[in-house]
């Protein structure tokens, strides 16, 4: 079997969440990944203990990969770090700012070394400007973006509940790769890639953003309510919450016949427009509660798949992980631990006819320093 980045190395000096996801997804593809550590490891594996003595975030994003301690205060393991990104095609770092420039690894020295070399910086808040030195966590810039101000009840703001700042960062830096890579087989030439946590993120925020700069006032917060579509969220019957949604007036109208069994609501002049609705929505939602709150959930979810309405079962993870639909498409691989454990793992979302993602196991710490230091001429 051929996968898309069979052949491709990458040296990845990567802690923590954004850089790991990203090189784990390029492995996933076929690329090695060398992960270069400290004597203590990836912080990320002392993050908790729970999947058989592993951390969960470590599982998650670090399959696939070859673990090569390196002490980078010294001057054999700088030299070391040096010949392997000399090597590779791809360098990713997520240090401090300055840090790598501080080893003699800048962008310029590194493509020096190495020019057809695709370099790979991600950063909270990129180079230059105020918060460029600026130590920058996963809520924390899900705070600098506003990601909390629209985020939670009316009452309080939330936070996501995944590095949802991390995640977008490590996604643009694997997005980039492949661009760069494309780009590399036209010209032959390496290039720099620069992402931040502050405007990955951003990117996501556009609509909010441009919905209060354009708008004149800031979107509300509304919990698990959709805050500018109504009714769009979550509603109880006599035994339970069930989720739904609607997107227009055909399938309004459709709800009010079938699942509300009343057509007159759908041209009541409260409720007749989808603004209307949402300017109208403590009524709209006591209309619908009079209909729900005498009827079951498995009866309204009927209902609503009758009307052609989306709808969903608020679940846990327990209930995800045994998710009829993952089971049904063959979903679940089992990865195997550094303690001979395994976890069972999602393959990767994009499933293609040409290929499987490789589903590879977790390194223990330092356990391929030897042999690729060796392979690389370097020891």
């Amino acid at each position: 079997m051929v996968r898309p980045l069979d052949g491709i190395t990458v040296v990845s000096l990567e802690q923590a969440v954004a850089a790991p996801f990203a090189s784990r997804q390029l492995s996933d593809l076929g690329a090695r990944v060398i992960k270069i550590e400290r004597d203590a490891g990836d912080f990320a594996r002392a993050y908790d203990t729970k999947v058989h003595g592993e951390a969960s975030y470590f599982v998650w994003i670090n399959r696939n990969k070859e673990s090569v301690v390196l002490d980078l205060k010294t001057e054999q393991g700088i030299a070391a770090l040096r010949g392997l990104v000399s090597q590779a095609d791809v360098f990713i770092q997520n240090l401090a700012p300055g840090a790598v420039e501080r080893l003699g690894l800048s962008s310029a020295q590194a493509l020096e070394l190495n020019p057809q070399l695709i370099y790979v910086s991600i950063s909270g808040y990129g180079r230059g400007g105020e918060y460029e030195q600026k130590k920058a966590y996963d809520l924390l810039v899900q705070c600098e973006t506003g990601l909390l101000s629209v985020t939670g009840t009316p009452e309080a703001p939330a936070k996501v509940g995944i590095s949802v700042a991390d995640i977008a960062a490590g996604m643009y830096a694997y997005s980039g790769v492949l661009s760069a890579l494309i780009q590399r087989g036209r010209t032959g030439k390496g290039d720099v890639l620069e992402i931040s946590m502050l405007e990955a993120l951003g990117e996501w925020m556009s609509q909010p953003y441009l919905y209060a700069e354009y708008g004149g006032e800031q979107q509300p917060r509304s919990g698990a309510q959709h805050a500018t579509i109504a009714p769009y969220g979550p509603f109880t019957t006599n035994d339970g919450t069930v989720f739904f949604g609607i997107q227009n007036e055909r399938e309004w109208a459709k709800f009010c016949e079938i699942v509300l069994q009343d057509e007159s609501v759908a041209t009541d002049s409260r409720f007749n427009a989808g603004a209307i609705r949402v300017q109208n929505r403590p009524a709209l939602h006591a209309r619908i509660d009079e209909v729900f709150s005498t009827i079951s959930s498995v009866e309204a979810l009927a209902r609503l798949d009758e009307a052609g309405i989306a709808n969903a079962q608020l679940r846990d993870m327990r209930q995800f992980s045994a998710h009829p639909q993952l089971e049904a498409r063959h979903r679940w691989r089992e990865v195997e631990l550094p303690n001979g454990e395994t976890a069972r793992s999602l393959i990767p979302p994009v499933t293609a006819s040409s290929y499987e993602a490789q589903m590879g196991a977790i390194p223990a710490l330092g356990a391929h320093t030897e042999a690729v230091l060796k392979e690389f001429g370097l020891n």
